[in-house]
């Protein structure tokens, strides 16, 4: 890679798309994740660290404020539409909770790495 190379714009929206979908937001061809939540060190099609990539807690959060805007206005519109019992309730919505929030986790993480990358966040910004 040659110093102006380093310096070409990076289209943020595409990156962060590719890492949603568990892929290399540098080139679009190699998984982004070993296993569960876990990076893979360097691609292995292009050849980027990903050992850079600071997501830390953001996704967490990312998927806690999106599913609590979600969820909850469900949760409320299914109330006032019936009378269901607390304890099923307690039960159902919380399951449900758990499992959007599973399903949700990976791509947020992914988006935030390719975020990261495009923007040059971190040490994606050293040359």
């Amino acid at each position: 890679m040659t110093d102006t190379d380093s310096l070409a714009a990076r289209d943020w929206k595409k990156a962060v798309m590719a890492g949603m979908a568990d892929r290399c937001p540098s080139c679009g061809q190699a998984r982004l994740f070993a296993k569960g939540l876990r990076t893979v060190q360097r691609c292995p099609a292009c050849g980027q660290d990903w050992s850079a990539q600071r997501a830390d807690d953001f996704p967490a959060y990312l998927v806690i404020l999106i599913l609590g805007h979600v969820l909850v206005p469900i949760v409320v519109m299914a109330n006032m539409a019936w009378d269901l019992p607390l304890l099923p309730q307690m039960i159902g919505w919380c399951a449900a909770a758990m499992l959007i929030a599973v399903l949700m986790i990976r791509p947020a993480k992914g988006a935030v790495i390719g975020a990261q990358w495009a923007l040059r966040m971190g040490d994606f910004g050293k040359r």
